[in-house]
């Protein structure tokens, strides 16, 4: 039996990869594509997909998820600008109504792998910091990607602690040692033409450095992630909870 699935966001760049990607595959059905100005509920009711999956915008997530959830119906999200008060929010829905969700910061088994990587390379070199580069069209920064790999590698460290700042450290210009993320891990977001999505972690030893790096030069890079998501669809469903991070599939 196919799984059906719903696409928020058709008509984006990557809304358009989904799209195809989900048409190419046999045991998948594509049975709604929705865009700004659409009625989403409406076509959740009247075509009962199994999946919607979203790569919409930051403000209009949120309100996709609970359609979704509200209806029976997976939410597999690849929209960053979600924050962890609304990730929490999301783990209620699902609870609430019974039935699972995925939100994943990257879909690009590569960057999952990368993630991975920098958790590990942590437990014996606690310093590290974060540049993630995207294209000059991405809203938020910095990149879910790059959040959470700040918590994996704080995660990581097991307790080493990092290296701190001499006394008397300062900016003279502001932001110029990056965001802090999870554990003040610094984190330092590029947007320029020319990058679909990178990132590359750096850590710093005793007369070492070690670099981790991901580049996804082709959005095509992150479909076969949709379609693995997708096809956990219906496992999602009956666990009833929220899944964050791609890596819990693999």
């Amino acid at each position: 039996m196919s799984i059906t699935v719903a696409v928020a966001g058709a008509k984006g760049r990557m809304g358009q990869e989904v799209v195809a990607a989900v048409q190419a595959e046999p045991d998948l059905r594509l049975v709604a594509q929705v865009d700004l100005g659409d009625d989403l509920v409406r076509a959740l009711e009247e075509t009962r997909p199994a999946a919607l999956v979203d790569f919409t915008v930051p403000e209009a997530v949120l309100g996709n998820i609970e359609a979704a959830l509200a209806h029976g119906v997976v939410p597999i999200v690849g929209t960053t600008g979600l924050s962890p008060q609304d990730v929490e929010h999301v783990r209620g829905l699902c609870r609430r109504h019974g039935v699972g969700a995925l939100i994943a910061p990257n879909f690009a088994i590569g960057a999952v792998l990368m993630m991975r990587f920098a958790q590990e390379a942590a437990k014996y070199l606690p310093d590290a910091e974060i540049i993630e580069m995207h294209h000059e069209k991405k809203l938020d920064a910095p990149s879910g990607t790059a959040a959470k790999t700040a918590e994996m590698i704080a995660q990581g460290r097991a307790g080493a602690t990092p290296t701190a700042l001499p006394a008397g450290a300062f900016e003279k210009i502001p932001g110029a040692r990056g965001g802090k993320g999870v554990g003040d891990v610094p984190v330092h977001s590029v947007r320029l033409p020319g990058f679909v999505a990178s990132q590359e972690v750096i850590f710093g030893g005793l007369g070492q450095t070690l670099s981790i790096r991901h580049d996804s030069r082709d959005r095509k890079s992150f479909m076969p992630g949709v379609i693995l998501a997708v096809r956990h669809a219906p496992a999602l469903a009956a666990g009833g909870e929220l899944v964050y991070g791609l890596e819990n599939l693999l």
